[in-house]
């Protein structure tokens, strides 16, 4: 029962919405820019203070923190600089939560954990991993985190209208304009509200602060489990701070070479390849959903919707599904049954609605749609943002992603203008304050990643491994989903739970399967449209 309340929590406080050999021994020189005040004079009083455990409930509505004293986890708050630079300067607090060892006798220390994002909140992982069978949960301390500027850590709100962090081009130079305006309008939302805070709100310091966590509470090393933009934060510090990291997990991992705010540029293979799976699937069910009795009827079906929509909105019940919206709709994300059911019911409703004919809204729809003109209340995907811009620069021309679009727009009609549309950032009233961080080290890592994930695609892994010199990729083979570890292989999750507990990497890059009779979606990436992801 607690199980069923912690995953639909967690659908709505984690959004996300995606490997170690103990030691230091032979790892890469940690990154040069850290010799300097970043990273030593100034920050004592912070890696020295005490840590508070408490209770995590806040109040009578705070359904989260009830889900984890219910389950015996402590929260406390850290406080760490706002500016690395300048640590004598403002401070914000971090919240992280934890969950103790359950075979004491054998502790080995702690086992920070991130769930994606950018911007996921983390505080309820360690319950999805300790609920979701993890061996990790008997020797480590496991702790949650919503990292800075997320959740309860001092958030960023920039009170967008809609919870949505994508926006297609749509099929021409009109539609591209509009959003053009879409995203100036939204870094204008965040420089009204935000401005001071946003150029601290990267990936590097979110690392320092992970590394002021550990000194707190008194641990000479780290071992870590990431997913999805986990994996990128999980590199991140790997790069840092070498000497202090034991035993890493990466699971879904994020191309450290692209990741940033066009981190979902190079998708469109990835998903056009699980469209088609899902077409096979709804081919096989053509009885029910009537969408083609094969998979190109199929993809026929999509096409056709897609270019009623460039002519004209459809009409869905009470909502108006313009080209904008429309390719989010059509995102197979996800192999499994109930996932594909969904989505054939959905496509469905789309066609009907693209012929003029009235419809009626599956519950997954109507869910998904009052989500997206609903405001973001949270700050979830404005946050997610400006972690984004502060990571990486981008072009400033809009005119650079358009020429992007149409160079693509024939291989690439339903997917392209989607993925490779400007965000934000290009308007965003802040640019980086350091370089883009370069991964590459030999420090030891367990990556694991499915051929066919959609967000953070299997060459981006396979990039990963290359970086992480050190590392050894497990790969699921024939799944079309994002989240390996709980989600359904016996032989993933035996190499990952060996790895934390006996510290022993696999003698070389595995391959594995999953368990037909035992698959399930993963606990550690619960189950969200991508309807406000731009890449968990």
């Amino acid at each position: 029962m607690r199980g069923a309340r912690i995953a639909a929590i967690g659908a709505v406080v984690v959004l996300t919405s995606v490997g170690v050999l103990g030691g230091s021994v032979g790892f890469a020189a940690a990154d040069p820019t850290l010799n300097d005040s970043k990273s030593g004079d100034g920050l004592a009083r912070f890696q020295e203070q005490p840590v508070d455990w408490r209770r995590c409930q806040l109040d009578a509505k705070d359904e989260l923190g009830k889900v984890l004293d219910e389950a015996k986890a402590q929260c406390a708050e850290v406080i760490v600089p706002l500016d690395y630079s300048a640590p004598e300067g403002r401070t914000i607090t971090v919240a992280i939560s934890r969950l103790k060892a359950t075979d004491p006798a054998k502790r080995r220390g702690v086992l920070m954990t991130n769930p994606g994002g950018p911007g996921g909140e983390g505080l309820i992982l360690p319950l999805f991993l300790a609920e979701g069978g993890s061996a990790s949960a008997a020797v480590y301390d496991m702790i949650g985190m919503d990292p800075r500027f997320v959740g309860r850590s001092t958030p960023i709100n920039c009170a967008w209208p809609t919870l949505v962090g994508l926006h297609s081009a749509g099929p021409d130079r009109r539609s591209f304009a509009q959003s053009v305006a879409f995203a100036k309008d939204r870094a204008a939302r965040c420089q009204r509200t935000n401005e001071d805070v946003l150029p601290y709100a990267s990936t590097r310091n979110t690392v320092r602060d992970l590394d002021i966590i550990r000194a707190a509470l008194g641990e000479e090393k780290m071992s870590y489990f990431g997913g999805s933009y986990g994996t990128y934060l999980g590199a991140v510090y790997l790069q840092l701070f070498p000497e202090k990291a034991d035993r890493f997990v990466l699971d879904s991992a994020v191309d450290p070479n692209v990741y940033g705010p066009g981190l979902l540029s190079r998708n469109n293979a990835a998903m056009t390849a699980a469209l088609k799976s899902w077409a096979a699937w709804a081919a096989r069910h053509h009885k029910k959903y009537r969408l083609g009795a094969t998979a190109g009827q199929v993809l026929t079906t999509v096409e056709r919707i897609r270019k009623t929509a460039d002519r004209r909105p459809l009409k869905v019940g009470t909502f108006t599904i313009d080209n904008h919206l429309l390719p989010l709709l059509l995102w197979a994300s996800d192999d499994h049954e109930e996932s594909y059911a969904e989505l054939a019911a959905g496509a469905r409703v789309l066609r009907d609605a693209s012929r003029g004919i009235k419809v009626t809204l599956t519950p997954s729809m109507k869910q998904s749609l009052t989500e997206y003109f609903s405001p973001d209340v949270t700050g979830f995907v404005s946050v997610q943002m400006a972690i984004l811009c502060a990571d990486r620069a981008v072009s400033r021309d809009p005119q650079t992603y358009y020429r992007d679009i149409q160079a693509h727009r024939s291989t690439e009609p339903l997917y392209g203008p989607l993925i490779r549309n400007i965000t934000p950032c290009a308007f965003w009233p802040a640019t980086p304050a350091e370089p883009t961080t370069q991964i590459g080290n030999d420090a030891p890592a367990l990556i694991l990643n499915t051929t066919g994930d959609t967000q953070t695609p299997y060459p981006g892994a396979q990039v990963m491994h290359q970086a992480l010199t050190g590392s050894r990729l497990v790969t699921l083979k024939n799944a079309y989903r994002h989240g390996v570890y709980l989600g359904g292989s016996s032989c993933a999750d035996a190499a990952v739970d060996r790895y934390l507990l006996d510290g022993v990497l696999p003698g070389s890059d595995l391959t594995c399967t999953e368990d037909k009779k035992t698959a399930k979606v993963s606990s550690i990436t619960p189950p969200v449209h991508p309807l406000t992801v731009l890449g968990r």
